[in-house]
C-alpha cells in the first residue's frame, strides 16, 4: 500500500512540475502548421512562432499581410510574437494576455490553460471568455 501511495504522489508531483512550465519545449498550434516557443520576460509569458510547415509563399517568406499596422505588413510570420503579456494567475492557468491572429489581423484577449504535460487550451475571446474560441496546442516532440 505504501508503494502505491508513494508512486501516486511521485506521478502527481512530476505532472505538476512539468505542467506549470510552458517554456519547456515547443508546442504545435491546433493545425500543426506552426511551432510556438514560450518564453518569460520579467513575470510575463510570451509566445512566438519559431517554425512554419510552409514558411514560403512564391519562394519568399510568408508575411503578416493582414496586420492592421501598415508598417508590420512586411514582417515575416516566422519569429512573430503573437501571444503577449500572460500572467500566471493560478496553478496551470495563464491569463490577462492577448493573442494575435495573423489570418485575420485581429487581436483578442486570451487565456491559456495547461490541461496536461502535452496539451494546452488557448482560448481567444472578446470581452468575456464565454464568447470565443479554444485551440488545442500539443507538445511537439
Amino acid at each position: 500500500m505504501k508503494k502505491i501511495v508513494l508512486f501516486s504522489f511521485l506521478i502527481f508531483a512530476s505532472f505538476s512540475l512539468i505542467a506549470q512550465d510552458l517554456t519547456q519545449g515547443l508546442w504545435y498550434n491546433e493545425k500543426k502548421s506552426a511551432k510556438v516557443q514560450f518564453y518569460k520576460q520579467g513575470d510575463k509569458m510570451y509566445g512566438k512562432i519559431v517554425w512554419l510547415k510552409d514558411p514560403l509563399l512564391n519562394g519568399k517568406p510568408k508575411l503578416d499581410k493582414t496586420n492592421p499596422d501598415d508598417a508590420l505588413k512586411s514582417k515575416p510570420l516566422l519569429g512573430l510574437v503573437f501571444l503577449k503579456s500572460f500572467i500566471n494567475t493560478e496553478k496551470n492557468i495563464w491569463e490577462e494576455g492577448t493573442i494575435y491572429d495573423p489570418e485575420n489581423g485581429k487581436t483578442y484577449q486570451c487565456k491559456i490553460t495547461i490541461v496536461s504535460p502535452t496539451q494546452l487550451d488557448v482560448r481567444g475571446f472578446i470581452g468575456f471568455s464565454i464568447i470565443g474560441r479554444t485551440s488545442h496546442f500539443t507538445k511537439a516532440e
